[in-house]
């Protein structure tokens, strides 16, 4: 029931870390999840989630990677082989020799066999980290695919180097050509052994299927424990696991796209599933190492044989000296590329190798490593500052990940980032997006049911996108403020209409003091984006009140009646309201306002037909019902993707702000539509 309990505790704070990001955008995911672990791990509650490594390695990092080798470019691995390989292998091996004598030169109290089983548990990246972290920054997409490919491939040789690193501390004995040769059958035979596995499982699915059973969660289950088998049997083998699981992936991926007659069932589960579990297993990876900071930290802090201040520095010296030889390394490899010309290597900027030197982000897989390490050595005696070791390792894995959140924003800022063309580009391309998703949402919601008014829905999000598809990027600021103009001065024809009836007593109070509340919302919507919001809830809380109100209470027939004769009444103003607003346009409509007063013609037209048909009875009731339902979603659907491209890095918040005022003039002007429904 305890480790029910943690469990179900570690996934509350998984969803509480993407609550806290959906607010604080610009810190990511990861470090918030580090925090939680953390905090969790100090409170009094009595939580300690030991760190088994093979645990760790198989229920996480088996399934990720083979996660990400399924959905890595292939073509792009190929292409970029060769910087790959530099920093996969080349900078692996040149970090455990370097950094190693680096850390036995500042402690000498560590071995040197030791400090290079510490610098090779610190060379590998970690590619879940950098994924946390990337997602929010624009990323050029050589950049991203060649961090992709050396995180997918640096795991194995790190852990190999820190294989023989330990052995060769614990046993006294270490042989070059022996370890170089090892090296060699580890990672071939994991990478071909996972290959060949996962072509065994493919076609037992195939033979599955030839029987006739098509049963998708039979399929979802074969997929999902195959990167567990495969890790294990590799394992088991002395074999790299984690290239297994990696070629295991990219197999798939290769049977995936050649496949003849696919399950398209199948595949919509295969990826709702993956999306889920990835996002689990992502959030418990960085969960899980926050709670093991304060354990490993509190043996080095309170311990008299240390000084916090010397160990603090050397984690520091350590962690600049793996970014400078990273940058260093980078720079003449990518530069030697580009001199011999092979594959004609553009010549790297300064700017692209910091953000590649930035983006080498070590995670939970050096952490785990570090645990592996034994406490004794073959003769008896204590391994030599372990608990240094992994402290330092621990505080690495802190130092990185805060630099690359800080620094990588900031460098990974295009140099045309704050000019006002590229601003009014990405404000149009995150608009075209937004409709995109509302549009995507309508059609997943559409049924038999409600096609009348999700085709409805769709037509008219079309007739909006088609506009910000063919205007000129010059000329969006000016026709967004001629946009608001020509709303405001339709608004003042329809006041100027209910004025005239008010001068000829025309109407009564009731139905003055309602379409007067319906211009005002109206003119809220365009002019002051924060009162709107402010009214709108104001809406919706009136409405549960008279909606509850009413079910207390009964209601004669005869005011019944009269009260739809005065929804009908109101009804039939805002309709000659809107044909007052519509002259106007039209009479007022020249080449340059001709777009703009088209589009708000339309909205006053469908808002007319909207009318008519709530005049018709029950029938037309429900059409507008499921079209305000379907028009909330979509509305919905629109925030939510605008927010996503906030928190992504992709927009500014004054873009955001900007779309978000539109998405609520829009919204305005359906509730006007819809209101006659709550009177």
């Amino acid at each position: 029931m305890e480790f029910l309990m943690i469990v179900l505790l570690l996934l509350a704070i998984i969803g509480l870390s993407n609550f806290i990001n959906h607010f604080m955008p610009y810190i990511p995911v990861p470090l918030i999840q580090i925090a939680l672990g953390v905090l969790l791990a100090a409170l009094p509650l009595g939580i300690h989630v030991p760190m088994e490594p093979e645990l760790f390695f198989i229920l996480f990092i088996a399934p990720l990677l083979f996660y990400d080798g399924k959905n890595v470019s292939r073509h792009e691995l190929w292409k970029l082989k060769k910087p790959i390989l530099l920093l996969a292998l080349g900078l692996v091996f040149l970090t455990v020799v370097v950094i190693g004598y680096l850390i036995h030169w500042l402690i000498p109290s560590i071995p040197i066999s030791a400090a290079f089983a510490l610098a090779a548990i610190l060379s590998p990246t970690d590619v879940v980290a950098v994924g946390a972290i990337s997602s929010r920054v624009k990323m050029p997409k050589t950049i991203m695919h060649v961090l992709e490919g050396e995180g997918l491939m640096n795991d194995a040789s790190g852990l190999v180097a820190f294989k023989f690193a330990v052995a060769a501390t614990v046993t006294g004995i270490f042989s070059l050509a022996e370890a170089s040769w090892s090296f060699i059958l580890i990672a071939l035979g994991g990478f071909l052994g996972g290959a060949i596995l996962a072509y065994l499982i493919i076609r037992l699915k195939l033979l599955i299927r030839r029987f006739g059973m098509e049963d998708v969660t039979l399929h979802m289950l074969i997929q999902l424990l195959t990167p567990f088998i495969i890790f294990y049997i590799i394992e088991h083998f002395h074999l790299s696991g984690i290239l297994s699981v990696v070629a295991a992936g990219i197999v798939h991926a290769i049977y995936r796209d050649r496949e003849q007659s696919p399950n398209v069932q199948l595949q919509v589960v295969s990826k709702s599933t993956w999306t889920i579990l990835i996002y689990i297993l992502n959030g418990l990876v960085f969960v899980l190492l926050g709670l093991q900071i304060p354990s490993v930290s509190r043996e080095i802090i309170e311990s008299p044989f240390f000084n916090n201040f010397e160990v603090i520095t050397y984690i520091l010296i350590i962690s600049a000296s793996l970014l400078a030889l990273r940058f260093v390394w980078i720079f003449v490899g990518w530069w030697g590329g580009w001199l011999l010309k092979a594959k004609r290597l553009p010549k790297p900027s300064i700017r692209y190798i910091s953000i590649t030197t930035i983006s080498g982000v070590r995670g939970a897989v050096t952490l785990a490593g570090a645990f592996t390490i034994p406490y004794f050595l073959e003769n008896g005696d204590v391994f030599p500052e372990r608990s240094l070791i992994i402290f330092i390792a621990a505080g690495v894995i802190l130092v990185t990940l805060v630099l690359a959140s800080i620094f990588l924003p900031i460098i990974a800022k295009t140099e045309k980032g704050n000019t006002e063309e590229l601003k009014e580009e990405l404000e149009r391309k995150a608009i075209l997006r937004s409709m995109d998703a509302a549009i995507r949402t309508m059609r997943v919601l559409t049924t038999d049911e409600n096609r009348g008014a999700a085709v409805s829905i769709i037509s008219h999000y079309n007739q909006i996108r088609n506009r910000f598809i063919y205007v000129s990027e010059e000329e969006s600021a000016r026709k967004k403020a001629l946009e608001i103009e020509t709303r405001l001065k339709a608004l003042e024809v329809e006041i100027n209409y209910i004025e005239k009836l008010q001068a000829n007593e025309q109407i009564d109070l009731e139905s003055l003091y309602l379409l007067q509340e319906h211009i005002y919302r109206m003119r809220v919507a365009v002019t002051n984006r924060l009162l709107y919001r402010g009214l709108f809830v104001w809406t919706i809380i009136k409405r549960g009140i008279l909606n509850i109100a009413s079910s207390f209470k009964s209601t004669e027939h005869s005011s019944l009646k009269a009260r739809f004769e005065k929804n009908k009444k109101v009804l039939m103003l805002k309709m000659e309201m809107a044909k007052t607003a519509i002259s106007y346009l039209r009479e007022n409509m020249t080449p340059e306002n001709e777009g703009v007063n088209v589009l708000i013609i339309g909205e006053y037209n469908e808002m007319i037909m909207k009318f008519k048909l709530a005049r018709k009875g029950a029938d037309s009731s429900r059409y507008i019902r499921q079209q305000r339902e379907l028009r909330d979603k979509a509305f919905q659907a629109e925030r939510d993707e605008i927010q996503n491209l906030y928190e992504t890095g992709e927009v500014s918040m004054d873009i955001m702000r900007k779309i978000r005022r539109q998405i609520n003039i829009r919204e305005a002007y359906w509730m006007g539509e819809n209101s006659m429904q709550s009177h």
